[in-house]
């Protein structure tokens, strides 16, 4: 059995130069936890695979496409593949977010 402390994975260099440690990854699907502190946000991207969101911890804004909204903890957020995308923490409060990719991406994604 393989457990991960979540709050205690090393985070890995990103595009995005925030807190994301990769908790999850196989042939199927993968697993990113994003740390953002107050006032930090990702770039906007486009992943090749459907992504969905969990809000953990706090408050932020996504945005998809051309649509943005608040959401909060307890919140699952889908994205599509192929559509811009982003977080942002304007609160004054940590945001923590799982994201889930499935299936695994075979490309990089694309920061635009």
């Amino acid at each position: 059995m393989k457990v991960v402390d979540v709050l205690k994975a090393a985070p890995a260099p990103n595009p995005h130069g925030v807190h994301a440690s990769r908790i999850y990854d196989n042939e199927h699907a993968q697993a990113v936890h994003i740390l953002l502190r107050p006032g930090e946000s990702l770039k906007r991207h486009v992943t090749p695979v459907d992504v969905f969101f969990y809000v953990l911890e706090g408050e932020g804004t996504v945005e998809i496409g051309e649509e943005r909204r608040r959401v909060g903890r307890d919140n699952l957020v889908e994205s599509p593949a192929h559509i811009p995308h982003r977080w942002m923490n304007g609160g004054e409060k940590d945001l923590r977010v799982l994201v889930v990719k499935a299936p695994r991406p075979r490309e990089e994604t694309r920061i635009l």
